[in-house]
């Protein structure tokens, strides 16, 4: 017994340092490596939730603290990173916004029965259909971000024929296409009339175009589904080959920093879930806006920065109504929350799926190389779950 008391004892003295009033959030995130470009605005945005809400009196009556770990953009190191900030006292774990290197950290949250949101992952197995029941995501899914285009397109532009261009890089760009793909077909007189592939780093798409311009109707819309650095060379042969069809993307490709590659571009459309440009109809972006420039001394990039945000934001309401921390019982109530408010619209949850597969959009189009809201829009029908998982 004298023995089992030291062991008790020691084991106190080496346990994770928590003070009793603090709730822990780790962040298992890359802080360095390509990815630290998506991680660290989320991340930012995430901690600007926490401090507003600390400063607000915190969490359950405790203060929210906040441990970290560098997965280094490295699916191995994401694993090891989790089980750092396990180590460190973590509660709940925000991991990477991609589902490939994000996952692994998420894995060890969904072992430890804790709950996991990461950054701004779009693909469906960002959560219950990959990680497991208490792991989820607030960004909107890449197929949701198709059938948007497809529906607003249609609706506002008249567009009646549709050429889909794939690039086959990751699986992001394959959800933007398969909920296009989903959608347009089912609006009365739509007609995709032909598609094609690309790799991202492929030099050239005269291929590609050339099968474009020599369709018997002109497309009314080119769906490109792609990410930079692809999509900016994609969109830059496409106008050279003198084909003036709006172009629709998904929301990787927001922001101003790519636009010098294609000077002059016009007729270019995209979702997002809150614009960076300072026209956003609703003043809680407009406000997070400004106060993500006074923490970083500029404004968002993209917007990446805003899931973020809103993770923490949701994540803290099933908190205090399930009254802790417990990642059953916090899972419980985010799969209670239909249409919950937050600053950049509404957010839902259910029992068969941690992520959002309808959401309000606004709509971003460039016009002589100056992107600006113009519209927003949410689908007239939710995409089923068995188009989400691509069957």
């Amino acid at each position: 017994m004298k023995y089992a008391c030291s062991l008790l004892a020691l084991l106190a003295l080496t346990a994770p340092a928590r003070a009793a009033d603090d709730i822990t959030v780790g962040f298992a995130i890359a802080k360095s490596g390509w990815m630290e470009a998506y991680d660290t605005p989320a991340a930012t945005a995430a901690k600007i939730r926490i401090e507003e809400i600390n400063a607000a009196g915190g969490l359950l009556g405790q203060q929210i603290k906040v441990v970290e770990a560098d997965t280094r953009t490295d699916r191995a190191e994401a694993a090891k990173a989790g089980l750092d900030v396990l180590d460190q006292g973590a509660q709940m774990m925000v991991v990477s916004c991609d589902y490939d290197f994000g996952a692994p950290a998420a894995l060890v949250a969904e072992g430890e029965g804790m709950n996991s949101f990461f950054l701004c992952a779009e693909d469906v197995k960002a959560g219950l259909q990959g990680v497991g029941p208490n792991s989820f995501s607030s960004s909107v899914l890449a197929p949701v971000q198709g059938a948007t285009m497809a529906e607003w397109a249609y609706a506002k532009r008249d567009a009646r024929t549709a050429f889909v261009l794939e690039d086959t890089f990751i699986e992001y760009n394959k959800g933007i296409c398969t909920g296009f793909d989903w959608m347009f077909p089912q609006l009365e007189g739509a007609e995709i009339l032909g598609r094609d592939t690309f790799k991202n780093d492929d030099a050239s798409i005269a291929s590609q175009i050339t099968r474009i311009k020599s369709l018997e109707k002109t497309p009314d819309v080119i769906m490109l589904c792609s990410v930079m650095p692809g999509a900016a060379a994609a969109v830059r042969q496409i106008r050279a080959a003198g084909i003036e069809a709006l172009i629709l993307n998904g929301s990787a490709v927001d922001g101003s920093y790519w636009l010098d590659a294609v000077p002059g571009l016009s007729g270019f459309a995209l979702p997002v879930q809150g614009t960076i440009y300072g026209d956003d109809p609703r003043p809680e972006v407009e406000a997070f806006n400004a106060a993500y420039e006074a923490r970083t001394g500029a404004r968002p990039a993209s917007q990446y920065a805003y899931p973020g945000y809103v993770l923490i934001d949701l994540w803290a309401k099933a908190v205090e109504r399930a009254g802790t921390v417990d990642g059953a019982a916090v899972t419980a109530e985010l799969e209670k929350m239909q249409a919950e408010p937050t600053a950049f619209g509404p957010r839902s949850f259910s029992a068969e799926l941690h992520h959002q597969n309808t959401a309000l959009m606004q709509i971003v189009e460039i016009t002589g190389g100056k992107p600006a809201r113009v519209d927003e829009w949410q689908i007239s029908q939710p995409v089923p779950l068995d188009v989400l998982m691509g069957k």
